[in-house]
């Protein structure tokens, strides 16, 4: 049984940094390739950040310089790094595996207010 569980949202004020964290089991993590996307009320999910199993990344343009996306292929675990966060950046963040099938958290909130 495949298992994405996500970590570390919460209310963080607008300039803060919050690192969420994505532990998978059930998949060979190494092969996968891992993200991470975003859906705030009202609005679509959107691709915040991807990591290749090589290690390549991908942001969103909006995100660029602000956020980072690593992960450790020994703690099966893939990571995001939020700085320098605005109100535009409050949401529903979900953690994503894909390589010939595709997988999903149930998501954590983060919430960027003053």
């Amino acid at each position: 049984q495949v298992q994405l569980v996500e970590s570390g949202g919460g209310l963080v004020q607008p300039g803060g940094s919050l690192r969420l964290s994505c532990a998978a089991s059930g998949i060979i993590f190494s092969i996968y390739g891992m993200g991470w996307y975003r859906q705030a009320p009202g609005k679509q999910r959107e691709l915040v950040a991807t990591i290749t199993s090589g290690g390549s990344t991908n942001y969103a343009d909006s995100v660029k310089g602000r956020f980072t996306i690593s992960r450790t292929n020994a703690k099966n675990t893939v990571y995001l790094q939020m700085n320098s966060l605005k109100a535009e950046d409050t949401a529903v963040y979900y953690c994503n595996a894909w390589y010939i099938s595709q997988y999903w958290g149930q998501g954590t909130q983060v919430t960027v207010s003053s």
